[in-house]
């Protein structure tokens, strides 16, 4: 009898310890996303735009984080610069030509550990009909229960650079900067039982 209760208490520990490590899928809250990037005018200014997200899924391992990934679409419906007439300029054909590409898409290939929050993520990054490998530097906020929801919650901050010529974005280089600066924070969370999101 003791032999057995050893092995049904060993067998709960097994279960329990491959729940726990066992990789989690959030999905990305729009609401709680931006992913900004940046350029340099003429050396005389550097704006920010947003272009934020419409979906995204990210699925974090914590005990083995190279098996980890995301995947995000980006609407170029929601480019934000603040300035209405630049927006419309960006949307056009000689830079984002949004009419026949509408969305901007990212794909991890590989996710890298450096320390326990601390990530280089590799992946392709789709801009203008064009896909080109990116890498973001990711850090790990913060991940628990979400104090406003109740659901298993993430957050991220990333950073990376890219040249925009690479994209078939060229127009004004060297004037307005090839390299453009990105910098995203993000919050997801575990989908509530029966949610369609």
């Amino acid at each position: 009898m003791r032999t057995l209760r050893y092995v049904m208490l060993a067998g709960l520990l097994g279960a329990a310890f491959s729940a726990q490590a066992a990789p989690v899928s959030y999905k990305l809250d729009p609401g709680h996303t931006m992913v900004l990037f940046s350029w340099n005018h003429f050396g005389f200014s550097n704006p920010v735009a947003d272009i934020g997200i419409a979906d995204g899924t990210l699925v974090f391992d914590e005990q083995n984080p190279s098996k980890s990934s995301v995947q995000v679409t980006m609407p170029l419906a929601n480019l934000d610069t603040h300035v209405p007439a630049l927006d419309n300029h960006l949307k056009q054909p000689d830079f984002f030509n949004a009419a026949q590409f509408p969305t901007i898409t990212f794909k991890s290939s590989s996710v890298q550990p450096v320390d326990s929050t601390h990530f280089k993520v590799t992946g392709d990054l789709t801009v203008h009909g064009v896909t080109k490998p990116v890498v973001l530097d990711a850090t790990l906020n913060k991940s628990g229960k979400h104090p406003m929801t109740g659901q298993a919650a993430i957050g991220f901050n990333a950073t990376g650079t890219l040249k925009r010529s690479d994209f078939g974005l060229g127009a004004y280089v060297p004037n307005v900067s090839d390299e453009i600066t990105i910098n995203i924070t993000t919050e997801a969370s575990v989908p509530k039982a029966g949610s369609a999101k």
